[in-house]
């Protein structure tokens, strides 16, 4: 018979252990859930309707919960986005990058370039701005948008006022400047406030006030100059919200009303034309199947529609820049092309869609007969992209011909720079060195990866697939399109320039890909007066219906425009101009890049005369140091070491 001991042996029991965690967004706590709820209610972020006491970090936290006492609800409306900057963080060249992109060419009234103003100047000295803040730890920028703003007969003296206002409440004089952008439906002004008080002390603004004292503020003087906002217009703001297709204080309304996701309107006489307003929001979000009815008075809203308005509200505006961009000339409008051919095409327009983070899009008439939306990579300078110039967009992870080489190279997996060294030789490449580097920086970042592996010096285990595993590799590192200028000159300037222009290359490719309507037809056109001009030059020939090119065109009229160049610079400068040689090396101190019809290029100084050869943007930071570089066909491989020329 067993015993006892051994009974119990037997038995399963349960030893929960700790919780794992799980793939997937964890579970909403039950305080976080109140907290919304709470936050839906309309509670103040701060004071003692929020349960807890103000902050008490920074200035200005004292006129914070004062500011905007005495507005009711027929207050002036005041939208305030605010951004702080540690100017460490964002870069050497982020105040200046700024500061050319708020006083950039047409926000103006009449579409001028804008004007930087100041607290007693209407032309403010940006250099000298950034030179005081130079040694500021931050800096503080904001977009300052009133919702009558076209009804303020003077925006500056408006931006003045606030800022005085600011200082007062800050108890501390202000370093400022602000530029005024009319270029959208609703004007706004951009402030930029330097990071220090008048003691050279870090200027720290409390949380409330630049969330709420501030806005507070706007709309007290808003309301100052306008007078507070009438019953008819408060009805005729909320009348328009009710057919629009992006997220709306309606909508905000209705969130807040909303309890787990439902909204009553049972029972509320008090207001019946609000009620009335809802109502009919309701029944257009449950026509956009935003929302979903109960019964009679009750509408369930959708999970996600915050995220659905916002993003609709984001391409009606895409839209309306589209065309505002392409000035009446029709075409098809592609804001999210899943294509992967490339899109090229005009320059139509240009802005930020991000006027706070200074994120830049483009709007480009396309060769395609259609226009297309392109949102820019973050840090890129929009100054770059000139309106009118050629650019290309193409999407990430295309597959690379160095590691179609590698493969084609390599013996049962295995890559080695002995063999590969010895084909480049045995084709009398110009530089194999040079070409056996690039393919060995290519196998590093593949390494680190691990797609390949690195055997010996010199020796690689590659898989068969490779050309496909490096484009997925490129495809994770980046998502967003790679959008390069080809030229800089409308095509109308294009056609009778010395120099290989990007119309030489359409007429190399017969114009491959050109619709016969929309930018595609203008193309066209420009090319067949190219070809004429080529014929002028003795570029080319003219066979019967048919126009033949002479061999090396592009390199042709490179050379062309570079010794015209050169000569000039020559007869300037007094050094002398010194071509590339045959072995296409060159070197010497880099000192400044020039655009020209062929593309922009490096001025190398080697103590005897300079070249130009073709930049890259790499070599941009290396500004006043010495470089090498040696061109190979089209591409040019950049060298860099330590030297610095000391006259710098």
């Amino acid at each position: 018979m067993a015993t006892r001991k051994e009974m119990e042996g037997d038995r399963f029991r349960v030893r929960p252990a700790a919780p794992k965690s799980r793939a997937g967004p964890r579970p909403e706590r039950f305080v976080s859930q109140v907290l919304k709820e709470v936050s839906k209610a309309c509670a103040k972020a701060s004071g003692k309707l929020a349960g807890r006491p103000a902050s008490t970090f920074g200035r200005g936290r004292v006129a914070a919960g004062m500011a905007g006492g005495r507005l009711g609800a027929h207050a002036r409306r005041v939208v305030i986005k605010a951004r702080f900057v540690v100017l460490r963080k964002a870069g050497a060249n982020s105040v200046s990058t700024h500061l050319r992109y708020i006083e950039r060419d047409g926000v103006t009234r009449d579409g001028q370039r804008g004007q930087a103003y100041g607290p007693e100047t209407d032309a403010a000295d940006l250099k000298a701005f950034e030179e005081r803040g130079r040694g500021d730890r931050h800096q503080f920028r904001f977009i300052v948008s009133a919702e009558d703003a076209v009804d303020l007969d003077d925006l500056r003296g408006f931006t003045r006022q606030l800022m005085q206002r600011m200082a007062v409440d800050l108890e501390t004089p202000l370093d400022w400047v602000a530029v005024d952008h009319w270029d959208t439906d609703n004007p706004h002004t951009h402030v930029v406030l330097n990071g220090r008080t008048a003691g050279k002390e870090d200027l720290i603004i409390a949380p409330d006030y630049i969330a709420r004292g501030m806005r507070m503020r706007a709309s007290e003087i808003a309301t100052e100059w306008l007078g507070p906002r009438t019953e008819i217009e408060i009805r005729q703001s909320l009348q328009r919200e009710v057919e629009q297709q992006r997220l709306t204080g309606l909508d905000r309304a209705l969130m807040r009303q909303a309890v787990a996701d439902t909204v009553d309107l049972t029972g509320r006489p008090e207001n019946r034309h609000r009620q009335n307003l809802l109502r009919a929001r309701l029944q257009r979000l449950e026509a956009m199947a935003m929302a979903e009815r109960v019964d009679v008075n009750r509408w369930r809203l959708a999970p996600d529609m915050v995220r659905t308005l916002t993003a609709m509200g984001e391409r009606e505006e895409a839209l309306d820049t589209m065309r505002r961009a392409l000035k009446g000339q029709q075409r098809e409008c592609v804001l999210e092309d899943a294509s992967t051919t490339p899109v090229i095409g005009r320059i139509a327009g240009k802005g930020l869609t991000d006027e706070l983070h200074d994120r830049g899009y483009l709007v480009v008439d396309g060769i395609d007969g259609r226009a297309h939306y392109l949102k820019l990579p973050p840090g890129a300078d929009l100054l770059a992209f000139p309106v009118d110039g050629i650019v290309e967009a193409k999407t990430p992870g295309g597959e690379r011909a160095v590691d179609r080489t590698i493969a084609a190279i390599s013996q049962d997996g295995i890559y080695k720079t002995a063999n590969h060294l010895d084909r480049l030789r045995q084709a009398a490449y110009r530089d194999p060195l040079a070409t056996i580097d690039v393919h060995v920086r290519r196998l590093e970042a593949l390494r680190r990866s691990g797609i390949v592996v690195r055997v010996a010096d010199g020796v690689w285990r590659v898989p068969s697939d490779l050309a496909q595993k490096g484009q997925q590799h490129d495809t994770q590192k980046v998502t967003a399109p790679v959008i390069e200028l080809r030229s800089h000159l409308p095509i109308n300037q294009q056609v009778r320039a010395i120099g290989a222009t990007w119309l030489d290359r359409q007429l190399i490719g017969n114009g491959d890909g050109l619709a016969a309507h929309g930018f595609g037809a203008r193309v066209r056109d420009a090319m067949r007066g190219r070809q004429e001009f080529l014929v002028e030059q003795r570029l080319a020939e003219r066979r019967g219906p048919h126009v033949v090119l002479s061999r090396n065109l592009l390199h042709t009229l490179r050379e062309r425009e570079l010794v015209a160049v050169g000569k000039a610079l020559q007869d300037r400068t007094g050094q002398t101009y010194r071509p590339l040689g045959e072995n296409g090396r060159a070197s010497g101190i880099y000192r400044c890049s020039i655009q020209l019809v062929s593309g922009r290029f490096a001025v190398l100084d080697d103590g005897m005369g300079f070249t130009l050869v073709a930049w890259r943007p790499a070599v941009e930071v290396r500004l006043g140091q010495h470089v090498s570089a040696v061109a190979q066909g089209k591409s040019v491989t950049w060298h860099f070491d330590r030297r610095r020329d000391m006259a710098i």
